[in-house]
């Protein structure tokens, strides 16, 4: 165990952080997403919740300021599901860094695409639609 650090974020997933650079993406997939056909870098942290993953990994993952830095997948055309889920990650993302540009939505055979050129990709048990979220890696600012 170590201070300050989210317990929710395991080991495997804090070196990834770590390793990750400037414009690296990082995909966070709910319940149903294809993580493992996705990408070769997968993190499994089954039985938690997007919002809960997302909150502890702003706490040390600073998005990128110089373009697009979070990207939601796209509802399919004449999907009627609701997505209240977006709105916590709004506020997620607001209050967790002052980069956050708002949304890039991407159609979901291109999130797909785009997930499979992602650093890593976060498996979890979130249980709502469209639950699937990228963000973008900035720079540490000293």
């Amino acid at each position: 165990m170590l201070k300050t650090i989210p317990s929710i974020l395991s080991p495997e997933l804090l070196k990834i952080l770590m390793e990750m650079g400037h414009g690296d993406e990082l995909v966070i997939g709910d319940g149903n997403f294809p993580a493992a056909s996705m990408n070769d870098r997968v993190v499994r942290l089954d039985g938690h919740n997007v919002c809960d993953i997302l909150t502890a990994i702003l706490q040390l993952f600073p998005l990128d300021t110089y373009s697009e830095n979070t990207f939601l997948m796209q509802k399919v055309p004449g999907d009627t599901v609701e997505t209240p889920i977006w709105a916590e990650y709004e506020k997620i993302c607001k209050a967790g860094d002052p980069g956050f540009k708002g949304f890039g939505y991407v159609e979901r055979f291109a999130f797909y695409e785009q997930s499979k050129k992602a650093y890593a990709v976060v498996a979890t048990g979130e249980s709502a639609l469209y639950a699937n979220i990228i963000l973008k890696k900035g720079v540490v600012v000293a």
